[in-house]
């Protein structure tokens, strides 16, 4: 994949994955939808635009055949189910920055930590990139950080873990399309056996934080994730692991779009040491390609 256009689609996903955040930190904090309604129908909202759109690449011939069908397995469908869940459920009660922090080092190092595994040892520009992009991030969120709960600082540490494992298992997808519908479809059951187990749904009682769970569905997971699943085969596990630590300051950026918090000079010289950060990853890696 040309570098142009791996760097579009890697924006587009941050995008989506900030999106999720607002969206979950929307309903849950402002309107009475619980975790578990608002997972169940994220998840099955995913599911059913993704098979719509797997329906019809299959009657518009614009699908191989083997990619004409679900695809995807077990495995990601839990991971996937695991990080939609305890991620609602932590941020029930942990403040946006805590939960960032905790949801982003955790992804940071299961993804960084399989890389070095996996024998893709950073350059040393890369580790001085990655150090100031966590730094930056730290730096950000450390007004707002405080004591957490400690159920709620595990639910948040195991999303970030599942949603590694969750990448790291779509650097296999050969059909981004197919592989994300298929896990979607596969996640359905489990969240209606969490939901049955938390006496959900009650998202029908609040339309609003039903519209944010269907539209996080919908677009910024299901759609997202499709984008995501493209573009994390073209890159090392770390350097997928340090992008995604632009997520927090995107959705702050949103914050103040959207919700109209201010900005703030700490953001600002924050998002600078981030996106440095990253850039300094992403050198690191076309040197070592060249």
């Amino acid at each position: 994949m040309p570098l142009a256009r791996t760097a579009l689609l890697t924006t587009l996903a941050m995008l989506a994955f900030a999106g999720n955040s607002l969206l979950c930190r929307l309903a849950l904090k402002g309107t009475t939808i619980d975790a578990a309604s608002f997972t169940l129908a994220r998840v099955v909202a995913a599911a059913a635009v993704l098979w719509l759109i797997v329906v019809a690449r299959r009657q518009m011939g614009r699908a191989r055949m083997q990619d004409a069908s679900l695809g995807g397995n077990w495995i990601s469908a839990l991971a996937l189910f695991c990080y939609a869940a305890a991620f609602s459920f932590a941020y029930e009660r942990l403040s946006a920055g805590t939960g960032a922090l905790l949801l982003f080092a955790s992804v940071q190092a299961t993804m960084t930590g399989y890389g070095l595994y996996a024998g893709e040892p950073l350059r040393a520009r890369q580790w001085v990139g990655l150090a100031l992009a966590l730094t930056g991030l730290v730096w950000l969120l450390l007004p707002s950080l405080a004591t957490p709960p400690l159920v709620s600082s595990l639910l948040m540490i195991a999303a970030g873990i599942a949603w590694g494992v969750y990448s790291l298992h779509g650097r296999r997808a050969s059909d981004p399309v197919s592989t994300t519908a298929g896990n979607f479809v596969r996640a359905v059951p489990m969240a209606l056996a969490l939901g049955a187990v938390m006496q959900a749904p009650r998202a029908l009682e609040d339309g609003a934080g039903l519209g944010y769970a269907l539209l996080s569905g919908a677009i910024t997971s299901g759609l997202g994730y499709v984008i995501w699943y493209a573009v994390v085969p073209q890159i090392k596990a770390a350097t997928a692991a340090t992008v995604q630590l632009s997520v927090p300051v995107i959705t702050a950026a949103g914050g103040i779009a959207l919700l109209g918090e201010a900005l703030s000079l700490r953001l600002a010289l924050s998002a600078a040491a981030v996106l440095g950060g990253i850039a300094l990853v992403i050198a690191g890696k076309r040197v070592e390609r060249a």
